[in-house]
């Protein structure tokens, strides 16, 4: 519980106190968002705000983890100043967090320097995320996570060769997911913060009752990375909350996608994802819808995908949007570690 707290006290002071730094350097260098042109009418203002901030959010979880490794006091050893052991499961999770942030941040890049709204091209980004994909599916594997399709825990069916192909598909899901919700001043950073702070309580809890999940990684790891990046997207969100002044960019969103993933992932709640993350899948899902029914009919379904942009074109102020969408990610939260807990219920008699 230390390494918790002192993880998530270091990664929100660098987070709400370097974001300031990085908006001013940001806007020294005229690093600036690029609006679409359907929405630019209603969101004109935005055009130019400082974007790639994600970085600060991957820096502050980063330091934050490194940080808490530290070992000033040991029983058995009194006051030595030492490095605790980096567990397999959080090196996987940090795998993820910067191999995904990387290619967000090599996207921003390229906007930046071309001057336009698309970064790498789609061949680019696909084959990154694949890479990281292989790099993750043959770590887990060699250190013994379980390669078995999995809901609040493993359902006893062994993905085999194909659990390469499953972690691609739940990366690229949470990333276009988190990726999709990023339109709104606010609305990516803290849905994300709620989602984390699950998977805080998930992969702690799976550490505490480790007789009963029976985890072949220790999910500490993944409690300290889960809080550490939940302490970043507050401090973050203090600076991103509406009007922002600040905009995490691919970089942030990419980070975000690919940590949740790793944590649904390395705790054996890979499908309880579509649960805790429903309002990205819900984002996800009304671009499919759109662009299904576009096709087929040559009518649209919403007034404008991802469907945060529905209501804020149907009047609703962008403040009431973000707010609403919280709560809407709050509960799909709630249900999810509900769901968790639930599957735990029935071991309380057996133990």
């Amino acid at each position: 519980m230390i390494r918790m707290l002192t993880a998530a006290a270091i990664a929100l002071v660098i987070s709400i106190t370097a974001t300031p730094w990085a908006i001013r350097l940001l806007r020294r260098r005229e690093i600036g968002q690029f609006i679409q042109e359907e929405i630019q009418g209603m969101h004109s203002h935005k055009q130019g705000t400082p974007t790639m901030g994600g970085v600060v959010m991957v820096v502050a979880t980063l330091l934050g983890y490194l940080v808490s490794q530290v070992r000033i006091w040991a029983p058995d050893t009194g006051f030595r100043l030492g490095l605790q052991p980096v567990e397999p499961a959080a090196l996987l999770g940090l795998l993820a967090l910067v191999g995904m942030a990387g290619i967000g941040f090599l996207d921003d890049y390229i906007k930046y320097t071309r001057q336009r709204s698309l970064g790498l091209s789609k061949r680019a980004k696909f084959g990154g995320q694949a890479l990281v994909a292989v790099l993750f599916a043959w770590g887990a594997t060699a250190a013994g996570g379980s390669t078995q399709l999995s809901f609040a825990r493993p359902l006893g069916i062994n993905l085999g060769f194909f659990f390469v192909v499953w972690v691609l598909i739940m990366l690229t899901g949470a990333t276009n997911g988190a990726n999709l919700a990023d339109g709104m001043d606010g609305l990516a950073a803290g849905s994300a913060a709620l989602m984390f702070a699950a998977y805080t309580v998930i992969s702690y809890w799976q550490f505490r009752n480790g007789t009963v999940y029976v985890a072949t990684l220790n999910p500490l790891g993944l409690a300290v990375i889960a809080i550490s990046m939940f302490a970043a997207l507050l401090g973050f969100l203090w600076w991103n909350a509406p009007p922002a002044r600040i905009i995490m960019g691919d970089v942030g969103s990419h980070a975000i996608g690919g940590l949740l993933a790793a944590l649904a992932l390395l705790t054996n709640t890979q499908l309880l994802l579509i649960v805790i993350g429903g309002l990205y899948v819900a984002e996800t899902v009304s671009v499919i819808l759109q662009v299904a029914s576009f096709k087929l009919s040559g009518k649209r379904i919403f007034r404008m995908a991802p469907i945060h942009f529905h209501y804020d074109l149907g009047g609703w102020p962008e403040t009431t949007v973000v707010v609403r969408f919280w709560i809407l990610a709050g509960l799909g939260v709630a249900l999810g570690l509900g769901i968790f807990y639930a599957d735990y219920l029935p071991t309380l008699g057996a133990g």
